[in-house]
């Protein structure tokens, strides 16, 4: 595929996803959504891929929706640009209907579904969709330049891309709260008190921070076990009883501990030499047990 208004790079393990379109401050279109989902396609397909990067080119990270439409920006029945009508003959709205689908959310649930860890590297404001995007990530870095705001209010709407659930998870639903309502700006340092970033760089530090991150994750793990990890962890974060994890944790263990990557991993260990895992994603993810949600879909 060829990408417009992201590039996506792949060397040493590592993918990088870079938001490209600088001149406006990454702004967030249909394109750059459909261009994200292909390459988390790419990234997932690739076993040489260990781990993902996602950052900005430039000063910003996402400054957010692109509001070139002026006030129709968030009416998309009068975009016009998702085909056919979800209003019924009698004026009620059909909330099935593909139009009616956030486009953020289209993104972040294939983001939720990645079987290779997401690392953000924040780099710049991180506003509206370009809060929302990250919190799909696994961890995030920011740059000390980094500017955050959760704006939705103040724009008239709602938050979307899934963060009414993502959003509480992790940083408690007293501070999820405040910043939703507030619609506020605020800064790399209060983004790392409250937990919603693990780290804060100088901004020649960012990318060689979250490079180092996703290098320890990929010279020391099995891919088919983190690939399995992520999913569990986020999938349980909604688990009803711990008794769920209990189940879905003993599948996961007599399943990994019959494969060639188990008995690498402790043989390895025992000879105090790198592990050389022979499983791949791609060939060996236990299809007896994986996956164990109902395929996701619309509505």
């Amino acid at each position: 595929m060829t990408y417009t208004q992201i590039s996506l790079e792949i060397a040493d393990g590592i993918a990088v996803i870079t938001l490209d379109r600088e001149a406006k401050l990454n702004a967030f279109t249909g394109v750059m959504m459909t261009e994200m989902i292909a390459a988390f396609d790419v990234t997932d397909a690739d076993d040489s891929v260990r781990a993902v990067i996602v950052t900005g080119r430039g000063r910003a990270f996402c400054a957010g929706a692109d509001l070139s439409a002026g006030a129709a920006t968030f009416d998309y029945e009068k975009l016009g640009s998702r085909g056919s009508t979800p209003v019924r003959d009698d004026g009620s709205i059909d909330y099935t209907h593909p139009t009616v689908r956030d486009g953020g959310g289209q993104l972040t649930m294939r983001m939720f579904r990645s079987l290779k860890p997401i690392i953000g590297a924040i780099n710049g404001a991180a506003v509206g969709i370009g809060a929302t995007m990250q919190l799909a990530m696994d961890m995030r870095l920011a740059s000390d330049t980094a500017r955050f705001g959760f704006v939705f209010a103040r724009r008239g709407i709602v938050p979307e891309a899934g963060s009414s659930w993502f959003l509480s998870r992790l940083v408690g639903l007293p501070l999820a709260l405040e910043w939703c309502m507030t619609g506020r700006i605020f800064n790399a340092a209060e983004a790392l008190a409250g937990g919603l970033v693990r780290s804060v760089h100088a901004p020649e530090g960012l990318l060689p921070a979250a490079r180092a991150l996703a290098r320890e994750i990929a010279d020391n793990t099995a891919p088919v076990s983190v690939a399995l990890t992520r999913q569990m962890l986020w999938r349980m974060a909604g688990a009803g009883s711990p008794w769920d994890a209990h189940r879905l944790d003993s599948r996961m263990i007599y399943a990994r501990g019959r494969s060639g990557d188990a008995r690498e991993g402790v043989t390895s260990f025992l000879e105090k030499r790198p592990p050389a895992y022979p499983d791949t994603v791609s060939q060996n993810m236990p299809a007896d047990v994986f996956p164990w949600w109902d395929e996701d879909t619309w509505p």
